[in-house]
């Protein structure tokens, strides 16, 4: 199976961390040239940058805030210079948890706008500069179909991935523009005490098939998978990549 992205430019977002930067680097290291989206960590965008140019290539880090159109626009300014984007990795995300009942109306706004408006955002600035057979790939969650108590909001914001992601296949289909969503269970960072309490990432890690929990390699491997041509008459699916939860 070909999985080069030789001569093919790639941007990601929310690049400098777990999911976003294994993709990153898996990307480059598939030729592709990255341009990556970061918040406001400037060591952890060096720190990516240096990664990515022990591959070779031409890349480089943006710094933008995805829920901000100004931001995005600059950073469709960075895209402009490097030439047509062939591959969108819309990866940025929060994690979130509360109630109903004790659930904020910002609260939820702040999570639907970062995990779910941003990707709309991005995707919509980023069309004139798709190529043919070009690649839009949106990291969700398995949360969505499974739901999860006390994380409404995300939860929601989640399964509005899977159907922007539908409705998108079919409407940029005709322009050789495939989209596809990845759903990734809960990701072992690897880093103890972060993220996910560690007695629910246990109890995850017992419900999966496989017995343990995902990593962000193995997330970014199936997400390289849907950016290439090894998947170019697949579209409009979310691949779950949860070891069968």
């Amino acid at each position: 199976m070909d999985l080069r992205l030789d001569g093919k430019a790639a941007l990601v977002t929310g690049a400098t961390r777990g999911i976003g930067r294994a993709t990153a680097r898996a990307l480059a290291q598939a030729g592709a040239d990255v341009i990556g989206c970061y918040h406001k960590d400037e060591e952890a965008a060096e720190a990516v940058l240096r990664a990515l140019r022990e591959t070779g290539g031409k890349h480089r880090m943006v710094r933008a805030d995805v829920t901000r159109p100004e931001d995005v626009e600059r950073l469709m300014d960075a895209c402009r210079e490097a030439g047509p984007v062939d591959v969108l990795v819309n990866n940025v995300g929060i994690d979130a948890s509360a109630p109903l009942a004790d659930l904020p109306e910002e609260d939820w706004q702040h999570v639907i706008e970062t995990n779910l408006t941003s990707a709309y955002r991005v995707t919509r600035a980023v069309l004139p500069l798709l190529s043919a057979d070009s690649s839009v790939v949106t990291v969700g969650s398995s949360a969505a179909a499974r739901g999860v108590p006390g994380r409404a909001h995300y939860g929601a914001a989640k399964a509005g991935i899977v159907g922007l992601t539908r409705a998108l296949s079919k409407e940029l289909g005709p322009k050789g523009v495939r989209v596809n969503a990845v759903a990734p269970g809960i990701v072992d960072t690897g880093t103890p005490g972060s993220g996910v309490p560690a007695e629910l990432r246990a109890r995850m890690a017992r419900m999966s098939a496989l017995g343990r929990l995902v990593t962000a390699e193995e997330v970014a491997q199936s997400v390289l998978f849907l950016a290439g041509d090894a998947s170019r008459y697949v579209t409009g699916i979310t691949l779950n990549v949860d070891g069968g939860l």
